[in-house]
């Protein structure tokens, strides 16, 4: 938000609550950075947050919105004199190769392109990145299926619609939960508010976050004074402590 051409109570909201860049998380931990997707704002992000070093990217699925700022980890290249470590589905990694070819080029590799190490996992095998586990929990963008991941206490699920039992039970009990919620009506790709919250009762988290939200959600002052209590609508720039130790 604001949305290009709207001229809504939303977009046009002085409150900063109400701008909000595209979706993303950063998970900071003894150190080290990790990013939950690397979207058209991925620069932008980066920048605000002050982040200097980036030690990975895990990857939910391959919509632009979440992928096509791989261009900008270059800086990170250039600092880390690394490649960039990207975790994501063998599907993912797949469009990766389509949209970004001058990256994984092995012939006549363009001078200066970002180094991208892809690393593949799958919903059914935790994997560790810096020394922390992460547990991926699939579920299903409409008919896609997307991953979501679980860091000790702390989950984070975008673009859901629907969740199997068995993956829903990866995070039952989390202590912080980020999940998505569109807007107040019903979508087949989204969860919308009043899904959203019903899946959060089930989940029962300590506290919930709500994230990719469109303009159509309402004012943040009006709709954060309706929500349950330990719900809140996330904003650009949001920052919690989920485990003792972690930085969220």
């Amino acid at each position: 938000m604001p949305v290009i051409g709207c001229s809504c109570a939303v977009c046009t909201s002085a409150d900063p609550r109400d701008q909000r860049l595209r979706t993303a998380a950063l998970v900071r931990f003894e150190g080290k950075a990790i990013a939950m997707d690397c979207g058209p704002d991925f620069r932008q992000q980066m920048l605000r947050a002050g982040v200097q070093s980036l030690d990975a990217i895990l990857m939910t699925h391959e919509h632009n919105d979440h992928i096509i700022g791989m261009d900008d980890v270059r800086p990170f290249n250039f600092r880390n004199k690394t490649d960039m470590p990207v975790y994501c589905t063998q599907r993912v990694a797949k469009e990766l190769e389509v949209r970004f070819a001058y990256i994984f080029e092995s012939e006549n590799r363009y001078p200066g392109a970002p180094m991208v190490q892809r690393r593949i996992i799958t919903k059914d095998n935790p994997f560790e990145v810096c020394g922390l586990e992460i547990l991926p929990v699939e579920v299903l963008h409409g008919r896609l299926p997307v991953l979501g991941f679980r860091i000790g206490d702390f989950a984070y699920l975008t673009d859901v619609r629907t969740i199997e039992e068995m993956e829903l039970r990866k995070v039952l009990g989390v202590r912080h939960l980020v999940l998505n919620a569109l807007h107040h009506r019903g979508h087949p790709t989204h969860l919308n508010l009043e899904q959203a919250l019903a899946l959060i009762e089930r989940i029962a988290p300590e506290r919930a976050y709500l994230t990719h939200i469109s303009h159509s959600m309402g004012l943040y002052e009006e709709v954060q004074q309706e929500l349950p209590d330990n719900v809140i609508l996330g904003y650009d720039g949001l920052s919690f402590s989920a485990v003792a130790g972690y930085r969220f």
